[in-house]
């Protein structure tokens, strides 16, 4: 344990970089298997590393003692634009381009029945820079999460295995603009940034994998939230100092099945449910909930080579809406000024533009000796663009007519070595 103590605290430290998630602020998988299938991992165990992350139930089913090391490099190609007051304003590109991402997990098989676990995997975030751009308020935010996970799974029987999971979170947020009392006056604005704010929160998850038939899974999970408050990250209204703000990670739930129907054959599909409504800071952004749906496969073309395809959609949770124009006031915790609805939406798609939606999958397995396999995959997430008009307000007046869009596509690669003894 002190080796596998060791091994995810060097994660840890070096975990330092943002990226564009894609469901939601969310990946769609952890692993390169399980993103090269369209981030399955519920009903189909795909690596170690998805037995702690995704669904521990498949922890119990782990042989003998598994490393898995790597990472993914994550491209996110983000562009909005601000028209305020019927302004035109063309499309600017977000600085924010490339990130990396490690991922780490290690399982040990103590008996028959009982196997323990530990990954360490950046799992959520998001992120823009637009300084040095026009009309978009200097705006650079980066939301970073990451969970270390210890875990057990227990065999039951040969067809029933359980398992269940602890997440210690840690998180980092920077929600940077300059903002103006009015907007037509640069002597009325200030820098909103009180800078990176780190917090840290804990959650757990339970799962379940049932095979009635020996070509058969069922799986199943539930994952808690975890509250999160990352404190004096932005000034709101340029008078009460740098204020405190609640992120709360969603719950989750999911179900999925696995089939095999030859021997070089697997298929899987997963219906993921994300909770972005009732949690602190989302459900105030108003961003909404998601059904995730995933499918995929992996066809052994020879012993060692396996090929793997799959498709991931969710819907985005932040909504194009049309005629926003009352100055309604929506409080977000524990910020000192109301947002209208108009701004609210401008932030969102702006500052955190988590709308991607259709993603297409692939990947290899290749398993060079007994001990050690080669994965790797690609994700390709379609452009999606999403659009909101009404009245921008500032301190002083309306500014009716006024659109803001944003646009966002990704690409990733994702590597990594994985040992079985």
């Amino acid at each position: 344990m002190r080796k596998v103590a060791g091994s995810v605290a060097l994660v840890t430290a070096v975990l330092s970089a943002s990226a564009f998630a894609t469901n939601g602020d969310n990946m769609i998988g952890v692993s390169p298997a399980s993103r090269a299938m369209g981030g399955l991992g519920t009903g189909i165990c795909l690596e170690p590393t998805d037995s702690i992350f995704r669904n521990p139930g498949w922890l119990g089913r782990q042989k003998g003692f598994n490393v898995s090391f790597g990472g993914i490099l994550f491209m996110p190609h983000v562009k909005a634009k601000s028209e305020i007051g019927g302004r035109p304003a063309s499309y600017q590109t977000s600085k924010a381009d490339t990130f990396t991402i490690p991922e780490i997990a290690i399982t040990n098989q103590i008996n028959d029945r009982l196997v323990i676990g530990i990954g360490a995997y950046g799992v959520s975030g998001m992120g823009v820079d637009y300084r040095g751009k026009n009309g978009l308020a200097e705006m650079h935010t980066t939301l970073q999460f990451m969970r270390v996970v210890p875990a057990v799974g227990y065999k039951v029987n040969d067809k029933l295995a359980i398992g269940g999971a602890l997440h210690l979170a840690w998180g980092s947020l920077d929600m940077g603009a300059i903002l103006c009392r009015d907007a037509t006056n640069p002597a009325t604005c200030w820098n909103a940034s009180g800078g990176q704010s780190q917090s840290y929160g804990i959650g757990a998850s339970l799962g379940v994998n049932f095979k009635p038939l020996d070509n058969v899974c069922l799986g199943a999970y539930y994952q808690s939230s975890v509250k999160m408050k990352y404190k004096n990250v932005f000034d709101s209204d340029g008078r009460n100092g740098f204020e405190d703000l609640k992120l709360e990670q969603p719950q989750e739930a999911s179900v999925g099945v696995g089939f095999r129907p030859i021997p070089e054959l697997k298929v899987g599909f997963d219906v993921r449910w994300i909770n972005w409504s009732d949690a602190d800071g989302y459900k105030q952004f108003k961003w909404k909930d998601q059904w995730v749906f995933a499918v995929g496969g992996e066809y052994k073309v020879t012993p060692r080579l396996a090929l793997r395809a799959g498709y991931n959609y969710g819907k985005s949770p932040i909504r194009g809406k049309s005629n926003l124009n009352a100055p309604n006031r929506n409080n977000i915790p524990d910020l000192a000024a109301p947002f209208p609805d108009f701004n609210l939406e401008w932030f969102n798609l702006v500052g955190f533009p988590a709308i991607a939606e259709h993603h297409i999958t692939l990947g290899f397995g290749y398993q060079f000796t007994e001990h050690f396999t080669l994965n790797a995959s690609y994700v390709r997430a379609f452009e999606k663009e999403v659009t909101t008009t009404g009245t921008y307000y500032d301190q002083t007046r309306a500014y009716p007519n006024s659109r803001v869009s944003a646009k966002n596509a990704q690409d990733s690669i994702g590597v990594s070595l994985d040992w079985s003894f």
